[in-house]
């Protein structure tokens, strides 16, 4: 089934693995938080990032105030509810992502950024450092058109500092937040879970800017 993998080029619809109707199963409570995995406050706002691998990144989110709960799966590709092996193949189309809920009474959508742009490279295409493969694009999918616009603007205002840092141009992918499938259980809170497991995070070292709206259009 894995005998043609696209570590390096999406698969078209035709070419996708066929996934299946079953939704994946997962806890119901935060393994870190203790509170709902996906709560129900209407007050909550939602956020998906792809930053590579998925186990280190939700850590990053979960570990920042305002952020009140965190699910890693998968996003951006074809393949209804895939597996991880799937998703590893290159045959799904999916990138690998964590789903936040936070209050925005508590964090901004732009401080969010800043944990994204912070937390990885993205400058480098279909991987991130050793780990190879569409699954580990970058990526930021948004829920409303406020959203979108502040990703476009701290995309703007960081690629001139990474410019300025010597690096290459940002690929990271901003679109509509497609639908949300979530990974295996076991990849719930993975760094909590074995805190000597494998992060293969590491940033540019470049600082993103506070109020990344208005340093875009300075």
């Amino acid at each position: 089934m894995f005998s043609k993998p696209f570590k390096s080029k999406l698969p078209s619809a035709r070419e996708a693995l066929p996934g299946r109707s079953d939704r994946m199963s997962v806890p119901t409570r935060h393994h870190v938080t203790g509170g709902p995995l996906e709560p129900q406050d209407t007050g909550l706002q939602q956020a998906t990032f792809g930053m590579g691998c998925f186990w280190g990144a939700e850590k990053m989110f979960w570990e920042t105030a305002g952020v009140v709960s965190s699910q890693v799966g998968y996003a951006g590709g074809v393949t209804p509810n895939p597996t991880y092996e799937e998703v590893c193949s290159g045959g799904t189309g999916h990138t690998e992502v964590v789903r936040v809920f936070f209050n925005p009474a508590k964090i901004r959508y732009e401080d969010l950024l800043r944990v994204f742009w912070e937390g990885h490279d993205p400058t480098q295409g279909m991987r991130q450092h050793g780990d190879v493969g569409t699954q580990y694009r970058s990526a930021i999918y948004y829920y409303d058109d406020d959203q979108r616009q502040t990703a476009d603007a701290s995309r703007a205002a960081y690629q001139q500092r990474l410019r300025t840092a010597g690096f290459g141009d940002i690929t990271t992918e901003i679109a509509p937040a497609p639908t949300f499938y979530y990974a295996e259980a076991y990849h719930q809170q993975y760094l909590q879970k074995n805190p000597n497991g494998y992060c293969g995070h590491g940033g540019t070292g470049v600082a993103c800017p506070v109020g990344l709206g208005n340093a875009a259009a300075s």
